[in-house]
C-alpha cells in the first residue's frame, strides 16, 4: 500500500480504502479503479491524496466496524467543520449539540474496545480532524470513568471546540505540536484564549465547558497558572488529546505509533492522569491479536494474546525462533520487551484472521 497525493494520480490506481461524500454515501469501493472522472472528483472533495494498492497487492481485511467508523469520520469532520467555522464568524453553532449527542450515542456507553483508525492530515483541516478524534475518546474514556450525561455532554463539546482558536493561526502552526519555539507556544496561547472568548454566553452550550477550557490552556500552555485541584473533564481531555496528537498523521511528519503514544501518557502521572490512562487503555485496541512488533532484541513477532492488566507485556510469536514469548512473565521480560509496533501505509496493522487461529 502507498499514499499518493492527489496530482499524482492515475487512471486505473486501485483504492485501497473506500471515499464517502459530507453525508456518508459511499462513492467509490475499496478496490475500485480510478477514472478519469474519479480522479476529478477527488480534486473536487478538496482530498489532499489516497491510499492506493500496489498493482500485485490483495485487498487487506477490513471491518464492517472499521468502514462505519470511516464513513461516520467523514461525515462529522464536515459538521464539526461548519460548527467551528461558525463560532469564528460569530455565529452561533446550531448543530454543535445534536453533533455532542451523536458521538455520545456512538461512543459514550461502549464496553468493548475499538479499532481507532487514524485519518491523514492536512494543516488547513488539522484542527477540524483532530477535534473529532479527541471528542471521540473523550466519549470513550468518561463513559469507562463514569461520567454522567451532563458531565459526560460538558467534556465532549470542550473536545469539539478545544483548539477553535488555532483556526485563527497561520496554518503551518496549526498541526505543529513538536519542536515549538517559545515565541510560538506565546501565539498558540494567544490564539488559543481567543477562541474561548469567542464562545458567547448566549450560544446553547453547557455551563461548564469555557471553564473546562480555560484550565485546559492553562495546563497547556501556562502550567504555573494551572490550579493544584484539576478538574476530571480536564484530565480526559488532556489524555485524549495528548494520544491523538501523538498518533495523528500529517503530510511530511513522521508519525508516532500508538505505542509511543502509550509510553508517552505513562511517562508523566502528574500531567496525564493514570486512571483516565488506563481508561483510554481499555478502550482502543493497541496490542491485540495479530499485531506485528518489532522487539528489543531486533528480533520480529505476532501479537497472539493482549494483556489487559499491563497492555506492553502480551504473549507473542517469535518469527526467527518459532517460539511463544510471554512478556508477562518477569523472566522473559527482563531478557525482551517490545520496542513498537511494524506499521503499514495507513497506519493499520493488516493479518489474516483465519492465519492468526493457525497459532491459538
Amino acid at each position: 500500500m502507498i499514499y499518493v497525493k492527489t496530482e499524482d494520480l492515475k487512471v486505473g490506481m486501485r483504492l485501497a480504502r473506500p471515499i464517502y461524500n459530507k453525508k456518508g454515501v459511499l462513492l467509490y469501493s475499496r478496490d475500485d479503479r480510478l477514472t478519469k472522472q474519479g480522479i476529478e472528483s477527488v480534486n473536487n472533495f478538496g482530498l489532499i491524496g489516497l491510499y492506493i494498492l500496489e498493482p500485485a497487492e490483495p485487498l487487506p481485511p477490513m471491518t464492517e466496524e472499521e468502514m462505519e467508523f470511516e464513513r461516520f469520520q467523514t461525515m462529522a469532520v464536515f459538521a464539526i467543520k461548519d460548527s467551528l467555522d461558525a463560532i469564528i464568524k460569530g455565529n452561533e453553532p446550531k448543530q454543535l449539540m445534536s453533533q455532542a449527542d451523536e458521538l455520545i450515542r456512538r461512543f459514550g456507553s461502549l464496553n468493548h474496545k475499538i479499532h481507532f483508525n487514524q485519518n491523514l492530515r492536512s494543516p488547513e483541516d488539522y484542527v477540524y480532524k483532530h477535534s473529532l478524534n479527541v471528542a471521540i475518546l473523550a466519549a470513550l474514556i468518561s463513559h469507562r470513568a463514569g461520567f454522567g450525561i451532563v458531565e459526560q455532554t460538558e467534556v465532549i463539546v470542550a473536545a469539539i471546540l478545544h483548539d477553535l482558536g488555532k483556526l485563527t493561526l497561520p496554518p503551518q502552526l496549526r498541526g505543529k505540536t513538536d519542536g515549538l519555539e517559545d515565541d510560538e507556544v506565546a501565539q498558540v496561547a494567544r490564539a488559543v484564549i481567543t477562541g474561548i472568548d469567542k464562545i458567547s454566553s448566549t450560544f446553547s452550550l453547557p455551563v461548564g465547558v469555557k471553564g473546562i477550557l480555560m484550565q485546559l490552556c492553562q495546563l497547556q500552555y501556562i502550567p504555573e497558572n494551572a490550579p493544584n485541584k484539576i478538574l476530571p473533564a480536564v484530565k480526559v481531555l488532556m489524555v485524549a488529546n495528548a494520544y491523538d496528537q501523538c498518533t495523528a498523521m500529517q503530510l511530511d511528519v513522521e508519525p508516532h505509533t500508538e505505542i509511543d503514544a502509550v509510553r508517552l501518557l505513562q511517562s508523566d502521572s502528574k500531567l496525564y492522569d493514570p486512571d483516565m490512562v488506563r481508561h483510554l487503555l481499555n478502550s482502543v485496541q493497541i496490542l491485540y491479536p495479530g499485531v506485528c512488533v518489532e522487539l528489543t532484541n531486533r528480533e520480529k513477532g505476532l501479537v497472539l494474546t493482549e494483556n489487559d492488566r499491563d497492555i506492553l507485556r502480551p504473549i507473542i510469536l517469535s518469527f526467527s525462533r518459532n517460539q511463544m514469548l510471554n512478556l508477562n512473565s518477569d523472566s522473559v521480560f527482563a531478557e525482551v520487551q517490545i520496542a513498537n509496533i511494524m506499521k503499514t501505509m495507513d497506519n493499520r496493522i493488516k493479518v489474516d484472521p483465519e492465519t492468526l487461529k493457525e497459532y491459538l
